[in-house]
């Protein structure tokens, strides 16, 4: 693959949950197209989102991003109220907004935003449906991360002498 490639393809991200894969345990994942101003998009191509907070709730047989944050530019019109944590819409599947129903209306179940990113020059979610973690499950992921990450040491210092 050339560089070109590789710099376009580490360029279509731009927001990660970054503790979504921490505190849930993520049973399946969707890919949604979003429903966006002018400005929010103008936003996102400088990169000023935050999906940390996030979720996806399903009324009346759509589904919203919730609790996602798009910093709006310095640069909005004046006209245009500017609400950076307003609730927008995705784009889903019929059968796949009835999937995320029936699983969220389940107790334990929920369903959170992972990423956006750039897709064909428009934006889309990964969305997936989890189910949170507790503690103890915390703690064991961290020994796993952990003991792997001793492993690559002890293996690299191996190599290293032979």
């Amino acid at each position: 693959m050339s560089t070109k490639k590789k710099q376009q393809a580490s360029s279509n991200s731009i927001a990660r949950n970054r503790r979504a894969h921490f505190d849930y345990e993520l049973l399946e994942r969707f890919e949604a197209g979003l429903c966006l101003l002018g400005w929010e998009v103008k936003s996102l191509r400088l990169g000023s989102a935050d999906l940390s907070d996030s979720y996806v709730r399903v009324r009346e047989g759509e589904a919203w991003l919730m609790g996602a944050n798009i910093t709006p530019l310095p640069t909005v019109a004046a006209h245009e109220h500017a609400d950076p944590s307003r609730t927008r819409k995705l784009l889903l599947h019929a059968q796949e907004i009835s999937k995320l129903h029936v699983h969220t209306s389940r107790r334990g179940a929920t369903c959170i935003a992972l990423s956006l990113y750039w897709r064909r020059g428009r934006v889309k979610c990964e969305v997936a449906l989890a189910r949170g973690k507790k503690r103890h499950d915390k703690r064991e992921a961290t020994k796993e991360r952990d003991w792997n990450r001793q492993k690559q040491r002890l293996f690299a210092s191996t190599n290293k002498g032979g």
